[in-house]
């Protein structure tokens, strides 16, 4: 059985993952999304890396290839086999499969005939080492992505070790780790590089967890000490873009492509939590509070430029030219998981909670098997397909740059050790629970030994969460002793219920409702989110949502999707009246079952499609006739097909 990915050394952080195999997502939202990548991506990806090149690619590097064949696909293509069997892993110790372990055996044994002698490991690189007008190697770390492609690999390796208790992959990973570590650094005969996209660091200290072997520490260190001083500068190219204009610890908000400044920063906070570094912690904080306030989209969404997939200015979130790549959503949630777990703030489980229930998930189909790569706020009416990662293709099964399919398949498969983490809490041991989800789940307390919880819930469709004690101390009664169970109050529930027995509690959006007693098996603590929907606005500084509200109701964000709207109602030309209410409906038959929202709104057509440019004296057009509107969860638009959509809508 499996934990997740993410297992600091413990005394590092304020909390702790649960042990391995201790939490099981058992029904609900998440358990027909991890159905679904297990049935449908997983098996489905397994062939895409053989029909696009993936797997070719490194028979190449490793003499084994027909003769004839070339190499294809990105310089990177390697990482996509290394998420893919991180993925594979973690859903192999989710729910042990001789057909997984067959493919993880299989694929392991691909990548290992690859590796080179001295340690390096890069097919597209290997291949082309060497031959007239090609790069050999670390020529162009900027640009090459070696170095992310052994970060992958590294996770990938640890996944396999915990999941299935093989070395094969792991002594793959260690002889590339020695290979970097006697390469890189400041000393004598090294290079003092860096690659162009970060993920090295979290996977170097993974691997350092694993094995214990200090020198993958320091080297991750080495890497996060040594962005911002000049390195890519040195390259001749422009800093800002590779998050190397300043030093991490210097940073005051993340720049550049999003998906490498988050990445960064999540490896920046493994290395602070392993070597007690306040100070890089501080900055970090300082970083994502400022992300949070002013890069980040109401969908959780990350990266506003298709220029460069970048983040832009501070409250430069277009909606309908936002790019928010579903990787970058993912990085993010990495990042906000590590901070929890150094902070045990819960402003990072709620920043987690709105990109897992809203930029991420809109990623993937409900299928499990189709994907966007880019998530924008608005779709218009005759958009185009302009584009490979076009969202106007509609959902897609495979892209040229393939990141985001294994990453979503990753990170389903190890959603379940995301749920909860134990620590002192105030002095008192316990258990924190962060995400809901029907589950079940069993924690080492210290002082009273292993306690079993069942958490029941209907999340995010409804608002009641039961966590019931099912078990302490191995049924042996343990005298007096008191632990904390801790459960995370979002910030937007204001007006929360609790109670333990016949006892009232008092929830605190935005903290945890810690209640600390001699819990025993039958107690039962009983938190009620109300799910009232709400009308969100935007900073004024956010020019695109001006004017505008957003339907939010839990932790999800709605949208209007044209195919749920009446006859001759545009979504383009929507306006909601915002002082209506909004009636809410369940729906079984819709979407895999989903709860809708019908506000209240007009049609503010243009006869003859209007001028673009009007005077400002100019009334605006007469609105149509009262109309019922109908919004479905952003997560889930697009698997009717692709129409007209919007999450920010005009109000009038």
């Amino acid at each position: 059985m499996v934990a997740g990915p993410v297992r600091p050394t413990p005394g590092t952080t304020a909390l702790q993952p649960v042990a391995p195999g201790a939490a099981r997502i058992t029904g609900g939202y998440w358990a027909d999304r991890q159905r679904a990548n297990r049935e449908n991506a997983i098996p489905t990806g397994r062939e895409r890396l053989e029909s696009a090149g993936n797997l070719t690619n490194l028979r190449i590097a490793a003499g084994t290839a027909p003769e004839g064949a070339q190499v294809t696909g990105p310089i990177f293509m390697d990482s996509d086999v290394h998420k893919w069997l991180e993925a594979a892993a973690w859903e192999h110790g989710r729910e042990p499969s001789e057909q997984l372990l067959g493919w993880i055996r299989e694929l392991t044994a691909e990548v290992a005939a690859a590796q080179a002698e001295d340690g390096y490991l890069d097919s597209v690189v290997q291949v082309q080492d060497g031959s007239l007008g090609k790069r050999g190697r670390y020529a162009d770390l900027p640009w090459s992505h070696e170095m992310y492609c052994a970060g992958h690999l590294f996770q990938a390796a640890v996944a396999v070790s915990r999941a299935t208790g093989e070395r094969g992959l792991l002594d793959v990973a260690v002889k590339l780790a020695d290979h970097l570590d006697a390469t890189f650094g400041d000393g004598e005969g090294q290079l003092r590089d860096v690659d162009g996209h970060p993920v090295v660091e979290m996977g170097l200290v993974e691997l350092f967890r694993e094995t214990g072997e200090r020198r993958y520490l320091e080297l991750a260190r080495w890497m996060v000490e040594a962005r911002g001083t000049g390195i890519i500068e040195g390259h001749g190219k422009e800093p800002t873009y590779f998050s190397d204009r300043v030093r991490v610890r210097e940073a005051t908000t993340v720049e550049g492509h999003a998906v490498r400044a988050v990445y960064l920063t999540a490896g920046a906070a493994d290395v602070a939590a392993e070597t007690g570094d306040a100070e890089l912690l501080a900055a970090l904080e300082r970083q994502f509070a400022h992300m949070w306030a002013t890069k980040t989209y109401i969908t959780g969404g990350l990266g506003s430029r298709w220029d460069w997939e970048a983040f832009g200015d501070p409250y430069e979130l277009p909606s309908d030219r936002a790019y928010a790549e579903t990787c970058a959503a993912i990085g993010g949630i990495q990042w906000a998981w590590r901070m929890l777990l150094s902070t045990g703030d819960a402003r990072y489980a709620d920043a987690a909670e709105r990109m897992l229930h809203n930029g991420f998930p809109a990623g993937v189909s409900l299928s499990g098997d189709e994907y966007f790569y880019v998530n924008p706020l608005q779709f218009r009416d005759g958009s185009h397909p302009f584009e490979n990662r076009s969202p106007a293709h509609g959902r897609r099964g495979w892209f040229d740059c393939a990141c985001c399919p294994p990453n979503i398949m990753r990170t389903l498969s190890s959603l379940d050790g995301h749920l909860a983490t134990t620590g002192a809490v105030d002095g008192t041991e316990g258990v924190q629970l962060h995400l809901f989800a029907p589950s079940s789940l069993t924690a080492q307390v210290e002082g009273v030994g292993p306690v079993r919880l069942a958490v029941e819930t209907g999340y995010p469709w409804d608002g009641g969460v039961r966590v019931q004690v099912e078990e302490v101390g191995q049924g042996e009664p343990v005298d007096g002793a008191q632990w904390t169970l801790s459960v995370r109050v979002p910030a937007w529930a204001a007006g929360a219920t609790a109670r333990v027995g016949d006892q009232q509690l008092q929830p605190q959006p935005g903290t945890y409702l810690r209640v600390t007693r001699a819990w025993a098996a039958g107690d039962v603590l009983q938190l009620d989110l109300p799910l009232d929907v709400r009308l969100s606005r935007a900073d004024r500084r956010v020019d695109d949502a001006r004017g505008a509200v957003a339907l939010e109701r839990g932790p999800l964000v709605y949208a209007l999707e044209q195919v749920d709207q009446p006859e001759g109602v545009l979504v383009d030309d929507v306006v909601v009246d915002a002082g209506a209410p909004v009636g809410v409906e369940r729906r079984d038959d819709l979407l895999g079952g989903v709860v809708v929202l019908h506000p209240r709104g007009r049609s503010a057509g243009h006869e003859g499609g209007g001028a673009t440019w009007l005077p400002a004296a100019e009334p605006e057009p007469a609105p149509g006739s009262d109309v019922e509107l109908t919004a479905v969860p952003y997560a889930v638009w697009a698997n009717r097909g692709v129409g007209p959509m919007r999450v920010w809508l005009p109000v009038r």
